[in-house]
């Protein structure tokens, strides 16, 4: 309490633009490698990561947030499966130090033409959002239909004509039909991401150029099960993981870490009062009333699946990805499923993967340096996901080293967001605001 009382004495007042800042006596976990810096300055200006380094001056004109030797500050986090579009939800998301989003499908030109934008130069409060566009093969799922190679190819020049950043394969495409947004894809610098294909297959969408797989449970359904066999609730056979492994390294690509949806789902299925539980915590009250709504008519409570050996599976799955250099990157579908709420459960992702085994710094990796190596690989832009000269000024202020505990996070002294700090009542008010606007008048 004395260093939150010493460090918002210290704090200059809240300011949405990206004011240039010197973050001083500040212990920094830089994300570059297992290591800690400690006393260290950081610089910002016009947004990126000017300086590290120790007893650095502070120029003149720059605002000063002092944390007194004890604080912490390491690279925002980013939620790279998310299906939130809504300006409540990108509030959400900063306030718990989200910094950056990858919408995986369904995002309407609201966002990518509106919200993001006005986000980008700090009208309004939120992470740094890339964009995805879905499409199926089937109107089961509410994808963009594509049937014929001729129609991927226009739906990825259109994609390109309107600023998404990705393409994502859904599960009834047609074989030809993925080829040729693979082949679009890479022509326009839209690269494909997404579900397992059900006519294709998991390894060949690899083969083909698919750069990020959506969830782990994947390869379930597109991989571990033989086609035309029916799932059930056994899992594959351990032994088989290393071959898993040894494909998504053969062919570079990264996968969603997303253990809290599966975990979300396996603890819900035959089980009502999960249900109503959810709906009475806390954090539920900063949920959209329409998904909160969703979440009511789930229908999992009702369902007699049983998927806790499943999940033992994907945990063992995740820990040998990690020790085998698979690029994981956490993700969420958040708000898709109940209990699944904007930015709340990126830190019950990493709590997931902790309890999977992972270290905490490879838990944190998921979060920060690794997503932002993938969109480095595939997208380029300002780098992001570490505290290093030249990123984007994407940073979270902790009073406890993450690497110590990674609930600290979860209550962050201040937020950086492409360099505009909101000290830790501005992230209270931020949502307070969102709670307020879901009250009935």
């Amino acid at each position: 309490m004395r260093l939150i009382a010493l460090l918002f004495a210290a704090l200059a007042p809240v300011a949405a633009w990206a004011q240039s800042t010197a973050f001083v006596h500040v212990n920094v976990v830089p994300m570059d490698s297992e290591r800690v810096l400690r006393d260290q300055t950081v610089l910002v200006k016009d947004g990126r990561i000017e300086a590290v380094g120790a007893a650095l001056p502070a120029p003149a004109g720059y605002r000063v947030i002092d944390g007194h030797g004890a604080a912490w500050l390491s690279p925002g986090l980013a939620d790279m499966h998310t299906h939130s579009e809504t300006r409540n939800d990108l509030a959400l998301y900063l306030a718990n130090g989200v910094t950056t989003l990858l919408n995986m499908g369904g995002a309407r030109a609201n966002l990518v033409d509106s919200i993001r934008p006005a986000v980008a130069r700090g009208a309004l409060p939120g992470p740094h959002v890339y964009a995805s566009l879905m499409v199926d093969g089937t109107p089961d799922f509410n994808g963009l239909q594509v049937k014929t190679p001729a129609q991927a190819r226009a739906v990825v020049d259109l994609a390109a004509a309107n600023g998404y950043d990705f393409i994502k394969a859904y599960v009834g495409l047609a074989p030809d039909v993925f080829s040729a947004l693979a082949e679009a894809g890479r022509a326009q610098g839209l690269p494909l991401v997404g579900h397992g294909v059900t006519a294709v297959r998991l390894e060949r969408q690899l083969a083909q150029g698919q750069v990020l797989v959506a969830h782990l449970e994947e390869f379930f359904y597109t991989y571990f099960t033989p086609p035309g066999v029916q799932e059930t609730d056994a899992p594959p056979d351990e032994a088989r993981i290393p071959e898993v492994v040894a494909l998504v390294k053969r062919h570079g690509a990264a996968v969603i870490a997303d253990l809290v949806t599966y975990h979300a789902i396996a603890g819900q299925l035959g089980h009502p009062e999960v249900l109503r539980a959810i709906l009475a915590a806390p954090q539920t009250a900063y949920v959209a009333p329409a998904d909160v709504q969703a979440w009511r008519r789930s229908g999992y409570g009702g369902k007699s699946a049983r998927l806790e050996a499943k999940l033992a599976f994907l945990r063992k799955l995740t820990k040998a990805m990690a020790d085998g250099g698979v690029e994981l990157l956490s993700g969420t579908d958040a708000p898709t499923l109940p209990g699944v709420a904007p930015g709340y459960s990126l830190h019950d992702n990493l709590a997931e993967l902790e309890s999977s085994h992972l270290s905490r710094y490879q838990a944190l990796a998921t979060a920060t340096s690794a997503p932002g190596a993938f969109i480095a690989r595939t997208k380029g832009g300002v780098p992001f996901g570490k505290v290093v000269a030249g990123y984007r000024a994407d940073l979270v202020l902790t009073e406890h080293n993450p690497l110590d505990g990674l609930s600290t996070l979860r209550t962050p002294l201040g937020v950086m967001a492409e360099g505009r700090w909101r000290d830790q009542p501005a992230l209270k008010e931020l949502l307070a605001g969102v709670r307020s606007s879901y009250r009935p008048d």
